[in-house]
């Protein structure tokens, strides 16, 4: 009965997030409902134990959160992101649309842009390129996807938050796990980019065309600004990469990235200040946006808090725990299953890391292998419909409908990234 009452708590949240009801709303809810039906103290699960779990997530992460979304504020307002994008499209050219779109994303993911920033910076351009090749455009999202939040996510070195958290629980560094991290990264990759181009050579054969949308003249009349030399928009992305290989060899990865982060800001700020028209205003809304984000994925960490007190999450982890196989596996299917049932895949690492790390310690796996597996399962179910960014993607910036556009964003994010996953764990299991 208590993991059935869990579960109902996890689908509220769930439910409500879809509904598009503001996920601490959401999350206070749903909090409440799992601290009443698991016999909890309401008083004390919602004020000591839910505000614990917030505010310790936020304490932890603020900084990084802060200088993350004033980067990607300062490489949109710039056009630096929009002039990564065009430089690598104009290079792949028409032929490669889809891949000019997949790799412009996973440049600048990887160095450090935030990815809703990234999404509506390479949706205009994309737009033009599918349009000039006529594919059908209802695969843009899984473009976007693909290049944003698979193989890029969890590439060694990733100053993501995903591949920041595990160094707290493991003791590693963002580059654990280098070697086998690459060959699933490159395995995501490959697989991907050839589906990705099978499902839409398919759409063609079977009549399948681009279609035209209101918004595209709008947002091509957008796209006619000034925008800086390649050289110097890629500039602050090379010192993020730059500054984590640096910065992670003296501090924590936490620390290690927010100085790549503000060394990077300084840097975007000096070279290219005569295309911020509004300075403080840039600022103001990249903090703006980074209070929002952090205050989300606290409110969901902090349910989670919640959660894990109830007899049904201990069940359910005792019942992963057992399942046959090497270590890996079990910590892999339960990192995905609590990452897929809050839509969040630095929620369900904020979740599951206190209580697995101390366990998979204890058995002497390696933290190199823990580290780069933890990040990629938390990058699987995670991307199921209720994934904040997915809705985002879908529907605010490519204005397409979940029935044309999910099915192939969920081969991609979802099913190729658990195939990733897979191989890492046996490479693993063989080789450490």
């Amino acid at each position: 009965m208590s993991v059935f009452m869990l579960l109902i708590g996890l689908a509220i949240l769930i439910y409500m997030t879809v509904k598009g009801i503001n996920i601490i709303i959401s999350a206070v809810t749903a909090s409440a409902f799992v601290a009443l039906t698991s016999g909890q103290d309401i008083i004390e699960a919602m004020t000591g134990t839910y505000m614990q779990g917030f505010t310790g997530y936020f304490a932890t992460y603020f900084l990084l959160f802060l200088l993350g979304a004033i980067f990607g504020k300062v490489m949109a307002e710039t056009g630096a992101a929009e002039a990564i994008a065009e430089w690598v499209m104009k290079i792949i050219g028409p032929k490669g649309a889809v891949m000019a779109v997949v790799l412009a994303c996973a440049i600048m993911t990887y160095g450090g842009v935030s990815l809703f920033v990234v999404g509506f910076a390479v949706y205009p351009l994309a737009v033009s390129l599918f349009r000039n090749a006529n594919l059908p455009r209802r695969f843009i999202p899984a473009a976007l996807v693909f290049g944003s939040v698979t193989f890029t996510m969890f590439l060694p070195g990733s100053p993501e938050i995903q591949n920041i958290m595990p160094t707290e629980f493991f003791g590693t560094t963002p580059y654990s796990g280098f070697w086998i991290g690459m060959i699933a990264s490159a395995f995501n990759f490959i697989l991907g980019t050839f589906f990705l181009h099978l499902l839409i050579r398919n759409a063609v054969k079977r009549g399948e065309k681009f279609e035209k949308y209101d918004s595209d003249i709008e947002t091509d009349e957008e796209n006619k600004k000034k925008l800086p030399h390649i050289v110097v928009a890629l500039l602050p992305i090379i010192v993020v990469v730059g500054g984590m290989v640096t910065y992670s060899q003296l501090f924590n990865a936490n620390t290690a990235a927010i100085l790549a982060l503000l060394g990077a800001i300084i840097v975007a700020c000096l070279t290219m200040f005569k295309f911020i028209t509004g300075f403080w205003d840039v600022l103001g809304k990249g903090s703006n946006d980074a209070i929002v984000a952090i205050c989300n994925t606290s409110a969901v960490i902090a349910f989670g808090k919640v959660a894990a007190l109830t007899t049904g999450f201990t069940q359910i982890v005792e019942t992963v725990l057992e399942i046959p196989g090497p270590p890996l596996l079990s910590m892999a299917i339960c990192i995905n299953l609590i990452a897929g049932l809050t839509g969040s895949a630095s929620g369900g690492l904020g979740i599951s890391l206190p209580i697995l790390a101390p366990i998979y310690l204890n058995m002497g796996v390696d933290p190199g292998a823990l580290h780069r597996v933890s990040v990629m399962s938390s990058d699987g179910l995670a991307s199921l419909p209720h994934n904040g960014y997915i809705v985002t993607t879908i529907r605010n910036i490519s204005h397409e409908t979940f029935k044309r556009a999910y099915p192939a964003v969920a081969l991609m994010a979802v099913v190729l990234t658990m195939c990733a996953t897979a191989l890492a764990v046996i490479l693993f299991t063989i080789f450490t």
